[in-house]
């Protein structure tokens, strides 16, 4: 007869074995957190001890998106809302949003949304321009978009 072992332990707040779903949710939780940091791929996946590897896999199942695609959407919503709502510089919010340089950040918003932030910041003091930035979703503005292509920055 075998005695039972101890239980199996499940590490931080029981994230072995967690459902997919869980996990990711903790992950982007972590991202929302966490997007003014630098965030590695490791490092997501250590969040929810898995290797980066099998952890991208599962990321990309589970959401449809990679975690740099879905970090790069939650950037740019987070700077959508600081555009509107803020008088900060375009380098402030750039920073504020987790890119190294405003240059990148410009790149990388009219991407994803269509617009330079310039353009954007300015538009919303005449109108309310809405960007679809759900994770799921295709990137979309009300003015001429274009989607991401590839997990480019």
């Amino acid at each position: 007869m075998e005695v039972a072992g101890p239980p199996r332990d499940t590490g931080a707040q029981g994230v072995v074995g967690a459902p997919l779903e869980s996990r990711v949710r903790r992950v982007q939780a972590h991202i929302d957190s966490n997007l003014h940091r630098e965030l590695r791929l490791a490092d997501l996946g250590a969040v929810v001890h898995m290797s980066p590897y099998h952890f991208a896999r599962l990321f990309k199942r589970v959401t449809g998106l990679s975690p740099h695609r879905f970090i790069l959407r939650r950037r740019i919503a987070a700077a959508t809302a600081l555009l509107a709502d803020s008088t900060s510089s375009i380098r402030s919010v750039a920073r504020t949003v987790g890119f190294t340089t405003a240059s990148h950040f410009a790149t990388t918003f009219r991407r994803v949304t269509g617009v330079t932030p310039t353009a954007y910041r300015r538009s919303r003091a005449g109108s309310n321009i809405a960007v679809d930035m759900s994770p799921a979703a295709p990137s979309t503005a009300s003015v001429s978009a274009s989607p991401c292509s590839g997990d480019q920055p």
